[in-house]
C-alpha cells in the first residue's frame, strides 16, 4: 500500500554550515544537509523530520522541473522519501512517502 505525506514548510539558509532550517510547518519541523560538491545542495546527505533524524542510505532517482528539483531517497529504517527542493525560494519539501515491503 501506498501512502503519500505532503508537508510544506518555510526555509531559512545557513550559509556557513550548509544546512537548510526550516521553521514549524503545519505538521512538522525538517532540516536538510545537502552535500556540496560540484554545485550547492547537489544531493541530500541527511534529514530531519518530526524530529527525528534519518540518514540518506541511498538517492534513488533524481529528476527536475522548471521550479524545482526532485530527490527520491531510501532512508536508514528502509523507507523511501521524496524531497523537493525549490530553488527560487530556497524550500525543502516532502513530496512522498512509501513504506519499505
Amino acid at each position: 500500500m501506498k501512502q503519500v505525506l505532503v508537508v510544506a514548510l518555510r526555509a531559512a539558509r545557513s550559509e556557513t554550515t550548509g544546512i537548510r532550517r526550516h521553521c514549524r510547518g503545519a505538521m512538522s519541523e525538517m532540516r536538510v544537509e545537502c552535500y556540496a560538491g560540484h554545485r550547492a545542495d547537489e544531493r541530500p546527505l541527511r534529514f530531519v523530520l518530526r524530529g527525528r533524524q534519518f540518514e540518506v542510505n541511498e538517492l534513488d532517482g533524481r529528476w527536475y522541473s522548471p521550479d524545482a528539483s526532485y530527490f527520491r531517497v531510501r532512508a536508514d529504517d528502509g523507507n523511501f522519501y521524496v524531497l523537493r527542493h525549490d530553488e527560487a525560494q530556497d524550500r525543502w519539501t516532502l513530496d512522498g512517502f512509501r513504506a519499505a515491503r
